[in-house]
């Protein structure tokens, strides 16, 4: 890392362009995790883990049609405040071994954990970036990643204290 990347982490202000490098790279690997869980998780997880991979794929999307976007463009370079939760947000772009047979708990507690930094890190983010497009992704974002939140919830619920979907 340099040293001009080690100061704006020091200063607490990233940029447009770094804050969209990672928020693509984490919905990438978030769509690849689910996708190669598929048919490793039980049958009682598959349509879950088929939703979530498309769920990130669209996310991938929009922040491809985003990167295009001739404002978002041109605000590459503009200064944010990092969000708070940029660093748990940061760290879910490793992914665990969930190992060829996954526990269903496992599973849905790292997705679980996934969609709260993202809800946390885009609603920050909503909070922070400037009026228009850029805005407009993260609160959309971040209600989204809330819903995923309260769906994961409800079928962790289900599935470890109620013993079974």
């Amino acid at each position: 890392m340099s040293s001009e990347a080690n100061k704006e982490k020091l200063s607490g202000v990233t940029t447009v362009k770094e804050i969209m490098d990672t928020a693509t790279q984490f919905e990438i690997v978030a769509r690849d995790f689910y996708t190669a869980l598929v048919p490793k998780v039980s049958k009682n997880l598959r349509y879950l883990a088929k939703e979530l991979a498309e769920e990130e794929q669209g996310h991938v999307d929009l922040f491809t049609k985003l990167a295009n976007d001739p404002q978002v463009i041109s605000a590459m370079e503009e200064e944010l405040a990092r969000p708070g939760a940029d660093g748990q947000f940061s760290d879910c772009v490793q992914t665990p071994d969930l190992g060829e047979n996954p526990d269903d708990q496992a599973v849905l507690q790292y997705a679980l954990l996934r969609e709260t930094a993202a809800m946390e890190q885009y609603t920050e983010l909503a909070q922070t970036a400037p009026e228009g497009p850029l805005k407009t992704a993260f609160t959309f974002l971040a209600n989204e990643e809330a819903q995923h939140k309260e769906e994961l919830e409800k079928i962790y619920y289900e599935i470890v204290h109620s013993g079974g979907v």
